[in-house]
Parts: structure tokens; sequence; C-alpha cells
């Protein structure tokens, strides 16, 4: 049995005083509105951990393929209290049941919110209406990543962002050029240019951008898909899928991103928590 059969969790964190100055969570009571400062001339790159939720475990998938589990990460409540004792920026949390379902879960994400201990936590999957986002709103998630109900129709995102507004997040989710949603089991219809415009014409204030052929690899992101997106956007990105190590976050940073999330990279220990909040140490933190 190979170690990534057996699973492997990330070491215990340093405390999050870090070089260069203490990196804090702030309130989640208040979401805030983008960075005034982004990217690749010294300024805020927010690094954010990822926890994977499959039934009642924390897992690490290949390329969104549920019955491909590269990394098993045992409890997911105790992962997220060891991420939040980093004092990441948030924690970036995926219900991959709901994902594939349509069905959120308020009380799980309500007691991981509790387990995250003040620091703020996005939350994805299973978000297929307004109703649905509220309803993870009202159980402690401070930022909804949306994907399938983004693109459920025209007046869709218009609707989703007008009333979420600074507490949305739409998800492009991309394979072979073309959006992907429902768990990334359908096309959605729309090649990623005519999304992106969709999201910025809308008034949408931020993208997750993941990369679905990279995400779970180790095989570094798509750098050249992360630009396109942040271009055509203008908007402030978070980039994800294939994200292996400090050298890559480097590589986002100066194509002008908001930030990344990580997954399997820190569970396989190429990136520490520590060098998170070194990273970030610099840097300014975000209210939500």
């Amino acid at each position: 049995m190979t170690a990534q059969d057996q699973g492997v969790v990330p070491p215990e964190p340093r405390s999050g005083r870090h070089r260069g100055g203490e990196v804090r969570a702030a309130s989640a009571e208040a979401p805030a509105g983008p960075p005034s400062d982004t990217g690749s001339s010294g300024q805020t790159f927010l690094v954010a951990p990822a926890v994977d939720l499959l039934g009642d475990e924390a897992v690490r998938l290949d390329r969104g393929r549920y019955d491909r589990v590269q990394v098993r990460a045992g409890d997911p409540e105790s992962l997220v209290v060891r991420f939040a004792r980093a004092r990441p920026p948030f924690i970036h949390l995926v219900d991959l049941d709901g994902a594939r379902t349509g069905h959120v879960r308020p009380a799980l994400v309500a007691s991981l919110v509790s387990a995250a201990q003040g620091v703020p936590v996005q939350v994805s999957g299973g978000i297929r209406s307004l109703a649905d986002a509220e309803a993870l709103i009202a159980a402690g998630a401070s930022r909804v990543v949306v994907g399938t109900a983004a693109f459920s129709g025209r007046g869709a995102l218009e609707h989703l962002a007008s009333k979420l507004g600074e507490r949305l997040v739409v998800a492009i989710d991309v394979r072979a050029g073309r959006i992907a949603v429902a768990g990334w089991r359908r096309d959605g219809g729309l090649p990623v240019e005519e999304a992106v415009a969709r999201c910025r014409e809308a008034g949408v204030r931020r993208l997750h951008c993941t990369a679905i052929e990279r995400d779970g690899t180790m095989q570094g992101p798509d750098l050249d898909l992360l630009a396109l997106v942040r271009d055509r956007s203008a908007l402030p990105v978070l980039a994800a899928g294939g994200i292996r190590s400090p050298a890559d976050l480097d590589a986002l940073a100066r194509i002008g991103l908001e930030g990344a999330i990580v997954g399997r990279a820190l569970l396989e220990g190429t990136i520490s928590l520590s060098e998170l909040g070194r990273l970030r140490a610099a840097h300014r933190t975000i209210d939500f």
C-alpha cells in the first residue's frame, strides 16, 4: 500500500506569528471589497488552504473524479483546526457530495466554521439557488462559490450578484476551454471567454478559476488560462488546480492574481503551512 493509499495529513503547523509580523484572521461578520492591491508589484497575494469533503472524510480527488481519491486526510474538523492555527486569510471548503448531488449541508458547514476558530470560511459545492447560498451564509460562511447556478440562465448571474454582492464568488471551472458544471460532470454550454464576459457584465466581484485537468495532479497551474481569465474579466481572480510549490505561488502572483487555493500540496508537504504564513507575513490581512 502506498503512502497515498494510506492517506497523508499535514504536519502540525507552527504558531501564527512569523518573520515579518503576525498573520491574523479578521472578523467574518462582514465581507470586504476586493483588495486594493493585488499580485505582481509587491502587493497582497492571498494563499488559502482547501478542505474537500467526500462523505465525512477530507480527501483530494484526481481532476474531480470521484472514483480516484489521491489523498485521504481523515477527519475534516481536525484538518480545519490545523489549518486555522496557521491563521490563513480564509479556508476554502468544498462539499464534493453537494457538488455532485446539488444539496447543501448547512449543519456541516456550521460545525466546520466553528472549528475554524474565527478564520473566515469560503464554501462551495451544491449551491443551486440563491436560497442555498443564503442558507450557507446563515450557517457562517463568509463567502460562497457558485458555478452551476450562476450559469443556469441569462438572468442568473445578475440576480446572484445583486443579492449577494461581495459574498459571491463565481466558479470558472474549465475543461478544454469550456465551463464545466454540476460537479464538473456536465458541460456548461459556454466557452470560458463568454462566461467571463457575462460575469463582468453582471457585476460579479470575484472569480475562482480552476483548471480541471490540473486539479489534484501536482503538475503546476495553467498560467495561460488564468492570465486569460484575469485579463478578460479585470476582476480579482483566485487560482486553483495543479499548484505544487512556492515557485508556483510566485508565478501566480506575477501574473496579477488575487491569490491561490492550495490543496494536495499542503497535504503532501510540498508547500508547508509555515511557508504560507511567511509568504503572507509582509502583507496586510484582508477583512471579510
